[in-house]
């Protein structure tokens, strides 16, 4: 009988499971182990839970990782726009960087997730009224938006997943750096040693979203 009364009992932390727990749960393993690392077997053990449980919660793999991108765009809180596309679109990029700096490495899924709610697709809308604003077509629009968006993501996952050989700071490591690159014996390598051994990711961001911007708008200039 004590066999029995023990099977019906929620195994531990099963009694303050919810989906807000889940997600959480699933963003400390992106966090800690990436984005591949993810799997109802995983989020379950973190909660110390079944994880057939989790399937009252989300609808499998495949809805959490859809949960994550969703809630990762519903973070951005998208500037007001001030009529000027340059200026609002390097705006819209920030505020997604702010958001995405907590969980950089989840920044990923918001080019391959379908999004769950109208909050997550707020951060499309703005941008999209920008470039139909600036004279791009519906489908033009949505390219350009794809286009950007990997930019962005891509920057930010450089940022959140560089080793610390690629982004020193210090003297002694860019020192250090600088001298492998410069016995490479690769010419354009050796020349360029200087700049290769240190990346500040705030101006290489800054950097990227200007020259995406620039190209954007300058495809769209002849129709302004």
């Amino acid at each position: 009988m004590n066999t029995t009364t023990r099977r019906g009992r929620p195994r531990k932390g099963e009694l303050r499971l919810s989906k807000d727990a889940i997600l959480t749960a699933a963003l400390a393993v992106v966090d800690e182990d990436g984005v591949a690392a993810v799997s109802m077997r995983t989020v379950a053990q973190r909660l110390e839970v079944d994880a057939k449980s989790l399937y009252h919660h989300v609808d499998g793999k495949e809805g959490l990782l859809d949960a994550i991108a969703g809630h990762l765009l519903g973070r951005i809180v998208v500037p007001e726009q001030t009529g000027q596309p340059d200026v609002d679109l390097r705006a819209i990029a920030q505020a997604f960087r702010r958001a995405a700096r907590a969980h950089p490495q989840a920044a990923s899924l918001v080019l391959t997730r379908q999004l769950p709610s109208a909050a997550a697709l707020v951060p499309a809308e703005a941008v999209l009224s920008v470039l139909r604003r600036a004279g791009a077509a519906p489908d033009e629009a949505v390219h350009l938006l794809r286009a950007l968006l990997a930019v962005v993501v891509g920057s930010l996952a450089r940022e959140g997943g560089a080793g610390p050989a690629f982004g020193v700071e210090d003297d002694e490591g860019i020192a250090r750096r600088r001298a492998d690159l410069e016995q490479s014996g690769l010419p354009a390598v050796v020349e360029a040693a200087p700049d290769l051994a240190r990346c500040d990711h705030e101006a290489e961001f800054e950097f990227a979203v200007d020259l995406a911007v620039a190209a954007v708008l300058q495809r769209l200039t002849p129709r302004r």
